[in-house]
């Protein structure tokens, strides 16, 4: 029979939403032009251009495991002409003009990045998107999913695209919620304009405060 977990009475979720000063910024900080929506595309277009692996290729006439010898003589034979088995007209031939492996790099200026990402940061504060959860004791007993759920459930974002701050030694959060397919979990050096694009809010524990305040700080 399987024990059916209860969750503790520590495991109490509460919700906390940070201000500006909270996470190190002060008011003069805010006072910065924000990124134009073609910084934030360029940045963007620059993080999924470099994440292609380039590694689609495929075999031209020079690669292909045929003789180069002429098939059949010139004349006589009463078929067409034919040079080499090579050739892209015969199957199993050459490709022409194929896809070559190939990496391209594009490049954005720093101060661009971290204009995008202060601008991000700043959004996503007048929206009340980042969120503080103070779990206790939830998973004293080991991870478990239920209880992941449960924590979801108690700050209101069960089913909503969760950007999850953590960090790498928290086992337990790991585990519970890397079954859960609105939340993706990300180490406090990961994050970047792609990330923070699609998520709807963006959570870390009240443990790791210090952690997410020194992420934020480098967006200066």
């Amino acid at each position: 029979m399987v024990q059916k977990r209860i969750i503790p009475e520590g495991g109490k979720v509460s919700v906390r939403v940070p201000s500006l000063s909270d996470l190190g910024w002060n008011a003069e900080d805010a006072n910065v032009e924000l990124a134009a929506p073609i910084s934030v595309a360029e940045y963007i277009r620059a993080l999924r251009q470099n994440g292609r692996q380039g590694t689609v290729a495929c075999k031209g006439r020079s690669d292909v495991a045929y003789a180069n010898r002429k098939p059949w003589k010139q004349k006589g034979t009463g078929r067409a002409r034919a040079g080499s088995a090579r050739s892209p007209l015969w199957r199993h031939g050459g490709v022409i003009h194929g896809p070559q492996a190939r990496v391209r790099k594009l490049t954005v200026p720093q101060s661009l990045r971290r204009n995008v990402m202060r601008s991000f940061l700043f959004d996503a504060l007048h929206s009340g998107k980042i969120k503080e959860l103070a779990i206790g004791d939830l998973f004293q007993n080991g991870p478990c999913t239920k209880f992941a759920f449960h924590m979801l459930q108690q700050a209101g974002l069960l089913g909503k695209k969760v950007a999850f701050f953590t960090r790498f030694d928290n086992f337990e959060v790991h585990a519970s919620l890397e079954n859960i397919p609105s939340v993706n979990l990300y180490l406090f050096d990961q994050p970047n304009a792609y990330v923070l694009a699609h998520a709807d809010y963006w959570v870390y524990l009240s443990e790791d405060v210090e952690l997410f305040q020194k992420m934020v700080q480098q967006w200066k």
